[in-house]
């Protein structure tokens, strides 16, 4: 995999539990770096973080952003600061839009001051393709964005403004990613606001008629996890004065509609299991707080970090569903075994 290896270093990384925290705690311990994780555990979970608690070089504090002083503590000796803790989901936030605000912008206002102190070399941060709101425009480039439709996407583009006027106040080094739906290894396919790859995958290896919310015509450029990893290292490791203090869709380029999504799913889960072919999609009611389109120009990334996607969307869903069968197949053993 064409990763690009820096120096090693200290890195910290929080919500280090979750889907993407785990990865890519996996990944710079992989590369030789010291990783310190700063996690909650409300939504991430410990079997994620199994093989770097068995690491010399990594480092778990059982914290919470929204609580100053865990922030002061895991930015100890810290040299950059890979922020990927969050409280995610739009319905999540529509449902409950306190939680979502204290996690998401005053947890995320907590870590900038705590950086800050601790005077960390950068500060990269996930931010959201949700800040487009009802910007009509495509493919999304990063100057222009529209209202956002739900508190969700109000505290990550909060975010936005946050960084940067900690870069022009206090002069705190900082990059945001904006993620467009991230799926793959890991993804968590259980609970009320499971994303829509994972939920998907898992219904159809039931048996059951996954739902689609509206006609299926809403399209997402889903943007595999290998392609989210690369992104966090090159903004890391970016030299350019124009590559830094702004923020870059974090994505591949492509427009996928979810009746396309279903489609894709049922040929490629259907390899292991031939009866998955045959089971019907259903649809129900358009979700509030959807975007219609979401299409990432990823010019910008291209030309300030030299990204260029290591996977495209039918790769990456080859590469989920074989993860997501293979993990199904191996549970079921282990419970066979036990009994």
């Amino acid at each position: 995999m064409n990763f690009p290896n820096i120096e090693p270093t200290v890195i910290l990384v929080t919500g280090g539990a979750g889907f993407i925290g785990s990865n890519l705690c996996d990944l710079l311990l992989q590369q030789g770096h010291r990783v310190v994780c700063l996690d909650n555990f409300s939504t991430g979970h410990w079997g994620n973080l199994s093989a770097a608690l068995q690491h010399p070089n990594f480092e778990l504090i059982v914290g919470d952003i929204r609580n100053p002083e865990d922030c002061k503590k895991a930015v100890e000796g810290v040299e950059y600061v890979l922020h990927e803790a969050a409280l995610g989901s739009v319905p999540r936030s529509i449902k409950d839009p306190l939680t979502t605000h204290e996690v998401n912008t005053t947890g995320f206002l907590n870590m900038l001051i705590a950086a800050c102190d601790a005077k960390v070399k950068r500060f990269v941060y996930a931010a959201s393709s949700s800040t487009y709101g009802d910007s009509a425009s495509l493919p999304k480039r990063e100057e222009i964005i529209g209202r956002p439709l739900s508190p969700y996407a109000i505290t990550k583009y909060v975010n936005e403004l946050y960084a940067d006027v900690f870069a022009t106040t206090y002069g705190l080094e900082s990059i945001g990613l904006r993620y467009f739906n991230v799926f793959g290894r890991r993804q968590d396919p259980e609970g009320a606001y499971a994303a829509v790859i994972p939920l998907f995958v898992k219904q159809l290896m039931q048996h059951e008629s996954p739902v689609i919310n509206g006609d299926g015509s809403y399209s997402r450029d889903f943007t595999y996890i290998d392609n989210v990893l690369l992104m966090n290292l090159l903004a890391m490791s970016a030299i350019r004065p124009d590559a830094v203090n702004t923020v870059y869709n974090t994505a591949c380029g492509e427009r996928t509609t979810l009746n396309q999504l279903a489609e894709y799913l049922k040929m490629y889960l259907s390899e292991y299991d031939p009866a998955i072919a045959s089971i019907t999609i259903q649809h129900g009611q358009n979700r509030a707080g959807d975007i219609p389109h979401s299409l990432a120009s990823i010019e910008k990334a291209q030309k300030l970090l030299g990204y260029q996607p290591l996977f495209f969307f039918q790769e990456g869903l080859k590469e989920a569903v074989k993860w997501y069968y293979e993990t199904t197949l191996t549970s079921r053993k282990k419970i066979t075994t036990a009994k």
